[in-house]
């Protein structure tokens, strides 16, 4: 099972430079999680608590809502913000994932919604490892907050508010940008440059905010009992299979030793 000395991991990316992360939390960092990393990573590190942030989706299956059921079983803490960890969160909280964050409430709020919010909002296209996931675009979120700020402010009227939010909700992902946006609504370049110094980076703030309260907010769960039945199933462990992991390790950890 889950060790109270064991380390708290931190999965991150494009949302958060690495060594601003450090500065907040000492934690074992590990890349965006994607399908099979959780597991994977309860057993290498034996982890009190996991900090779910950043994700893979593309050239690999996303992190798997089976599996952060499955370390909350082991009786690991799962907290979820920012960026793909918001969004788990947000679908997992009444099972005991913890949340933190405006994007998280967001989403959360969204759920039920008529017109759920879309996965992509928080998806950005970044750099490789070798580079820390260097960011190349921005996240739909970041942009429609900074719209509305700058509206909020007066540098903006609410029709180009909308009119900026409308573009930019337009674009595939791996296209966003301010420049991008500002452009694909027809404005002239020269704007851009004042309206990027107003950059809201809400993914960056909720991110900070998670990790400057881990430590806290683990300790207040591990002094309860939030855990929940866990059974696998046999999608998830053909799933689990088919990405060239053990399925077996999920029987391995605390439900049969």
């Amino acid at each position: 099972m889950s060790s109270d000395n064991g380390p708290i991991l931190v999965f991150l990316g494009p949302t958060l430079r690495l060594a601003e992360a450090e500065k907040v939390l000492d934690a074992v960092y590990l890349q965006p999680a994607a399908q099979g990393d959780i597991l994977l990573a309860a057993h290498a590190f034996r982890p009190r608590a996991m900090v779910l942030i950043d994700g893979q989706f593309e050239d690999r299956p996303a992190v798997r809502h089976k599996e952060i059921l499955w370390a909350m079983a082991q009786g690991i803490v799962v907290i979820g913000a920012a960026s793909m960890g918001a969004i788990r969160a947000a679908e997992l909280d009444e099972f005991g994932m913890i949340g933190v964050g405006l994007i998280y409430r967001w989403y959360r709020r969204q759920r039920l919604s008529r017109i759920p919010a879309p996965d992509d909002a928080v998806a950005v296209h970044s750099g490789p490892a070798e580079l820390g996931f260097l960011s190349l675009t921005e996240s739909l979120i970041d942009l429609q907050r900074t719209f509305s700020v700058l509206m909020r402010r007066g540098r903006i009227t609410p029709a180009e508010r909308d009119q900026l939010t409308a573009t930019a909700r337009a674009m595939n992902f791996r296209e966003r940008s301010l420049s991008a946006v500002v452009e694909g609504a027809g404005w002239l370049q020269d704007r851009c440059k004042g309206l990027r110094e107003e950059m809201v980076r809400q993914k960056r703030r909720d991110a900070l905010l998670a990790l400057s309260n881990a430590p806290r907010l683990v300790a207040e769960r591990e002094s309860t009992d939030a855990s929940h039945g866990w059974v696998a199933t046999n999608t998830f462990l053909r799933d689990l299979e088919a990405g060239g992991i053990d399925s077996n390790l999920v029987n391995t950890y605390k439900l049969n030793p």
